[in-house]
């Protein structure tokens, strides 16, 4: 059923475009409200049935489930706003935003729960028992676990951070409402007052959802490198074209899913026609463009290839590899003066390397000039953009 709901809202269109993913967050987001809303009615008639701490805490993180619905829906609204004057980057990060306000108002309940479970532990009382309460219950963990798989399902499909924190938020909920029906159960069957434990449980519950869902939005708000995966993917389209030599200093910027923009510096052949090599970067940022949705600026960096040239690059590289293999040079070139050649490199050093970038300059820069008298090294560090993973 999921797989078909999600397929009739994207009835084929791109599920990245800023368009479809707005659609779908609105439409999700009402999804939300409604289960949300009667959820909480159901726990808190339930709650008021039985006198328990635990369920009305757990309807109320329910009721705030349903505020975090419609902050959803306002964020992904706002997200699809055009870009205006004030903000020509648009306005996708309006869905980071609003996934932020939902994980402060998940901790905010957590915190408000804890809070009454510690005095329900202190001072326990007992609970009338109701299987209509057992049966709200029951059905709450169906209906939240159908939740989790909608929502980690449709936040695949549309690449939504906000998506996948409300789908992690369901899952917390389901697994913390299970803590409840199983605690109802054991109290009434061997008359353990628990239910202030069990609150406590759910209350955890909660803030581990809502310390988690905080994390994977603030990232992007932040800053965030971009994936191994889509920089490999640019790498392979970029280079497949002739007379692109290399590329580097890949910087990302994401302004909202569906609204990012990067540059880097394309190698080209110093000799080639100047024409066609402009030709051919406008057209490798048009394909950028139409495949990845990200604009596009690239600096053209012309390379010499003469053998004097390369041999030095051979050299310097294994310079860099033999003071650390993950050092690696780019935009290497010569220039000769009557007395003293200068040879001009970039270093691209990892973050949290064991030396500082005056040291790695300072050793290199020994290094290049021992090969000859007439060399002075012009060193410049880099860091990268891009996400490193372990394989």
């Amino acid at each position: 059923m999921i797989q078909y709901l999600i397929r009739r809202w994207l009835d084929g269109r791109d599920p990245k475009s800023p368009e479809v993913r707005q659609m779908c967050g609105t439409r999700a987001g009402g999804v939300g409200i409604v289960l949300n809303t009667l959820l909480c009615l159901g726990k808190l008639l339930a709650g008021v049935i039985t006198g328990s701490i635990a369920i009305v805490g757990d309807a109320l993180n329910n009721l705030s489930d349903a505020a975090s619905s419609v902050i959803t829906l306002i964020g992904f609204r706002l997200a699809g706003q055009e870009a205006d004057e004030e903000h020509p980057f648009g306005h996708g990060r309006m869905e980071y935003l609003a996934g932020l306000v939902v994980s402060m108002a998940i901790l905010l309940m957590g915190f408000e729960l804890g809070k009454s479970s510690v005095e329900k532990l202190l001072h326990p009382e007992e609970l009338d028992f109701s299987w209509l309460a057992v049966v709200i219950l029951a059905v709450s963990v169906a209906v939240k676990v159908w939740m989790y798989f909608f929502n980690r399902t449709l936040s695949q499909k549309i690449s939504s951070e906000t998506m996948a924190a409300t789908a992690a938020d369901s899952l917390s909920d389901s697994a913390a409402t299970s803590v409840v029906l199983l605690a109802t159960l054991v109290g009434h069957f061997f008359h353990w007052k628990i239910d202030g434990f069990a609150g406590l449980l759910v209350a955890l519950f909660i803030l581990k959802t809502g310390w988690e869902a905080a994390k994977d939005t603030l990232d992007p708000l932040l800053g965030r490198p971009m994936d191994p995966e889509l920089a490999a993917d640019i790498d392979q389209l970029v280079l497949s074209h002739e007379n692109i030599l290399g590329i580097h200093d890949l910087v990302y910027h994401d302004y909202g899913p569906g609204r990012a923009m990067m540059s880097f510096h394309a190698e080209v052949p110093a000799d080639a026609d100047l024409l066609e090599m402009h030709d051919l970067i406008d057209h490798i940022e048009r394909e950028l463009k139409e495949k990845h949705h990200i604009e596009t600026v690239i600096h053209m960096d012309p390379v010499v290839n003469d053998g004097r040239t390369a041999a030095l690059r051979e050299q310097v590289a294994y310079l860099a590899q033999q003071l650390d293999p993950c050092l690696t040079i780019h935009d290497l070139r010569i220039t000769a003066g009557p007395h003293h050649t200068n040879v001009l490199f970039d270093v691209m050093v990892p973050y949290g390397f064991r030396l500082t970038d005056h040291q790695v300059v300072s050793q290199l820069r020994k290094d290049v000039e021992a090969l000859s008298p007439k060399y002075s090294a012009v060193i410049q560090v880099d860091h990268s953009y891009v996400e490193r993973r372990e394989k």
